[in-house]
């Protein structure tokens, strides 16, 4: 049975192309861990490192602690220090990160508008 070129493989394959764009494609914990900060962010909610290391759905809290410095390092996220609490940290989305799903919605309108 042939899958058909429906509107979501059309997605997937802009996607796919994305990520041969970036120098470096996100690995699924880390593409849900963003997924997770960019919805907190686009409700205005902070986050704390602890709430991400707490997503035990999606993997150990070592395995999330690396995949949030590598968010970091790519420059899809950002650490700060609580200024009362200095065992606390912030975490904030980045214009990378911002800039990332917009190309997201954009490949989805794309693949919608194209069915």
């Amino acid at each position: 049975m042939k899958i058909t070129n429906s509107a979501y493989i059309r997605f997937l394959n802009y996607l796919d192309a994305i990520g041969r764009i970036e120098s470096r494609a996100l690995n699924a914990i880390e593409e849900q861990m963003l997924n997770y900060i960019a919805i907190a962010h686009s409700q205005g909610n902070a986050l704390l490192v602890g709430d991400l290391i707490r997503l035990r759905q999606i993997g150990s809290q070592a395995t999330l602690h690396g995949r949030l410095k590598n968010l970091e390092a790519l420059g899809y996220i950002k650490l700060a220090e609580d200024k009362n609490d200095g065992r606390k940290k912030w975490v904030t989305a980045t214009a990378k990160t911002i800039k990332y799903y917009e190309a997201l919605s954009a490949c989805l309108e794309k693949a919608l508008k194209n069915s």
